[in-house]
């Protein structure tokens, strides 16, 4: 809704006081003002809680917003909306402050859909919407980026140290606010269905394998989740990768070698059969995260071939912008996948969150983060060559990821 944010409640002592006239007041104006924004898109209710209290409800829809569409408007009054060094739960794969970035302009850009608002991010909203349910994100590191950025969203509304938890289980890391008996989880599965890929930690390979009809080692790690969260583009970027039938260690088992698009339609086919026959589909809701583009090639935007996100302060403003390294065949396969699942009747949402950050060739760690393999000194005397330009510097671009999810769990649900 258009210039509104969220809901807010105005608890008033009795209909006759001064202060509810006052309010009232306050409640014409808004309404005349608004009256013609958007029809039927505003709702006041009066309604007695258990004290008698007169409350004042202001529910306004956010079903009709296109949160995909819009442009960076620069804000340095209401972004970021926390600080690096203030989230308890902040990993050093996003954490450019701590790793030597000084220019801190590429946290001050909001994102504004054309024609809406997105509504506040209301950390004990979105924790009682969420109350006795457990979320569970699952995919490869730009998902644990996002799943970061929520936790450091979540952070500051929760006051006492002990009532939210993160713990690692192999593949699997629980972050629980007991308060409000929500489990908030990431786990690691980079390619959806089983590979040599999968162990969290010593994961980069050189020869990835899949078993291409393999996902139940992994799927009874989430399947009991009132909320899934799924991301899995950046990884099937290898040119080469083996298909397995069969055990990793069958000397009898089926290899092929296929084109980049066929194994992902493949994969993708595994994961939505499974999703088809074992989700509880009155139970669970799925969101599905279209491709996190990166920023490696700064021919794209301009600059000379062979840069890269390296030193770059600014977003990009040219509407429309679409890097190369963007594939849009992979991204029809999702949807499309996405679509099929939903027309079996399967709680599912294609969140395109592409465009919006293709934009933002700025908001990269680049140098500045922990590289778990150090940079020899040829890449040290070249920084383009190991500067990181598919992450997230946090805060920064998936915390509106997050925020358009929070509008879907808020409003949509």
């Amino acid at each position: 809704m258009k210039g509104i944010e969220g809901i807010q409640r105005v608890i008033l002592h009795g209909y006759h006081s001064a202060g509810f006239l006052l309010v009232m007041g306050v409640v014409m104006v808004v309404v005349y003002f608004c009256r013609d924004i958007e029809s039927g898109m505003v709702r006041f209710e009066i309604n007695n809680n258990n004290n008698g209290e007169a409350e004042i409800a202001e529910d306004f829809a956010v079903k009709d917003c296109d949160f995909f569409n819009g442009s960076w408007v620069y804000d340095n009054k209401s972004r970021p909306l926390y600080k690096e060094k203030k989230c308890s739960f902040m990993a050093d794969d996003y954490s450019c402050e701590k790793f030597g970035r000084k220019d801190f302009e590429f946290q001050f850009w909001r994102w504004q859909p054309h024609g809406c608002d997105l509504p506040r991010f209301n950390g004990t909203a979105l924790l009682e919407k969420l109350r006795d349910k457990r979320v569970v994100f699952v995919g490869d590191s730009l998902g644990k980026n996002h799943w970061v950025s929520l936790l450091c969203l979540i952070d500051p509304w929760i006051l006492e140290p002990s009532h939210k938890v993160a713990e690692w289980h192999g593949s699997l890391i629980t972050f629980r606010a007991s308060e409000y008996n929500v489990s908030i989880d990431f786990y690691w599965e980079p390619l959806l269905v089983e590979s040599n890929c999968d162990d969290p930690v010593n994961h980069r390979v050189h020869d990835r394998i899949m078993k291409i009809e393999s996902i139940e080692r992994h799927a009874k790690q989430w399947i009991d989740a009132d909320m899934l969260v799924f991301d899995s583009y950046t990884w099937w970027l290898e040119p080469n990768m083996t298909l397995v039938w069969g055990s990793f260690e069958n000397p009898n088992k089926t290899t092929i070698e296929s084109s980049r698009v066929t194994r992902y339609e493949m994969a993708l086919k595994t994961w939505s059969n499974w999703l088809e026959t074992h989700l509880n589909r009155e139970k669970t809701r799925i969101f599905f995260i279209s491709l996190s583009p990166d920023h490696k090639e700064g021919g794209d935007w301009g600059k000379t071939m062979g840069e890269s996100c390296y030193n770059e302060t600014k977003p990009i403003m040219e509407d429309g912008y679409w890097g190369k390294g963007s594939d849009t065949n992979l991204m029809r396969t999702a949807q499309s996948v996405v679509q099929d699942l939903e027309a079996k009747g399967l709680n599912i949402k294609l969140l395109n969150i592409t465009q919006l950050s293709q934009y933002r060739k700025d908001a990269h760690p680049s140098i500045y983060k922990r590289h778990w393999v150090p940079p020899t000194k040829i890449e040290l005397a070249n920084p383009v060559q190991y500067a990181d330009c598919i992450h997230w510097c946090l805060p920064g671009v998936p915390d509106v990821w997050n925020e358009i999810l929070y509008a879907y769990i808020r409003y949509k649900i």
